[in-house]
């Protein structure tokens, strides 16, 4: 009898000392709060060492994954308070991104653009061509363009498109006239060209450019110099532009998002942020998490904005039908 009086003491001990509902939970609660947080105050995230600032604009929609995750964890610790608090994040994530969701997508548009970073290390140029001309674009650029692959782009999509020009490793094809090209000095090497289309409705200052490429380091974190110094280059060009329609497309190795690329996204607006039907991610093809592919413009209007499906590189090519 007495062992029975004392197993149910000691029961009755654990339940009283066992936190209720709306204690539990709490570190999970926070890790709610500071996702929901970081999304709405990323530029508060600080840019110092490791370009984490960067790192966290470039990847920004993938702390949406933080909300499931979060509430499997709050019902497995059984946590009220948890529960609660991941409605924050998921509330912040459907303001910021719920719309992306939706198809902004217009039927029309004058004039498509393609941009595809094609890699270096292509095994069959000539089918990434032909699958490029299909896509009927009025203007082609691609980047990472090298002394092997170039002239078989230049012969497979010679039919198509009667104008092209190739500078360094990047090059655009178009199908309207094309004059003033050339490089511009973004770095040591030419990876950035500008030329004047002669389009229908008058001349459109079409810049193509590969910033340099980023990587993510265990001691040296974010590591973006390069890039950003890039960046800065070909912002002074864009501004000293004097057409008032200009397009700029190609590989940014950003998002838009990325504070570091500001000095270009600044003067311009993202096809992809005006007309799109999803992220619109383009990089890597095997399963794309950001869009470091860009069409941008001034003096332009999107109606469309998409991605192309795998062309044997490690990136997407992405387009935009435009109102000129």
């Amino acid at each position: 009898m007495t062992a029975v009086v004392d197993r149910a003491g000691a029961e009755n001990t654990r339940q009283q000392a066992a936190p209720g509902k709306w204690q539990r939970g709490r570190v999970i609660a926070a890790a709610a709060v500071l996702s929901a947080l970081v999304m709405v105050a990323q530029g508060a995230v600080p840019n110092g060492a490791g370009n984490l600032g960067s790192l966290v604009e470039t990847f920004l929609p993938w702390l949406g994954v933080s909300v499931p995750v979060l509430l499997v964890l709050a019902a497995v610790r059984r946590s009220a308070t948890a529960g609660v608090a991941v409605l924050l994040p998921a509330v912040v994530w459907g303001s910021l991104y719920g719309g992306t969701l939706a198809d902004k997508r217009a039927a029309d548009g004058e004039l498509t653009v393609v941009s595809h970073n094609v890699n270096d290390e292509n095994p069959d140029p000539g089918r990434t061509a032909r699958g490029l001309v299909v896509s009927g674009a009025a203007l082609l650029a691609l980047e990472e363009l090298t002394p092997r692959t170039a002239p078989v782009y230049e012969r497979a999509m010679a039919g198509s498109y009667a104008y092209h020009s190739v500078h360094g490793t990047v090059g655009l094809w178009s199908k309207y006239p094309l004059r003033d090209v050339e490089p511009v000095a973004i770095m040591p090497w030419t990876r950035a060209l500008r030329a004047t289309a002669d389009t229908p409705k008058g001349p459109l200052a079409v810049y193509v450019a590969h910033l340099a490429s980023v990587r993510v380091q265990p001691t040296a974190g974010f590591t973006t110099a390069r890039r950003d110094e890039a960046a800065v280059k070909l912002a002074d060009a864009i501004r000293a532009e004097r057409l008032p329609r200009v397009v700029v497309v190609g590989d940014f190795n950003g998002t838009s998002a990325d504070r570091a690329l500001r000095p270009v996204t600044s003067q311009l607006s993202s096809a992809q942020e005006g007309a799109r039907a999803g992220f619109g991610f383009s990089w890597p093809a095997s399963f794309p998490v950001a869009r470091i592919d860009q069409v941008l413009g001034r003096g332009v209007t999107a109606a469309s904005a998409w991605t192309l499906p795998p062309m044997g590189s490690d990136h997407l090519p992405v387009a935009a039908a435009l109102w000129l």
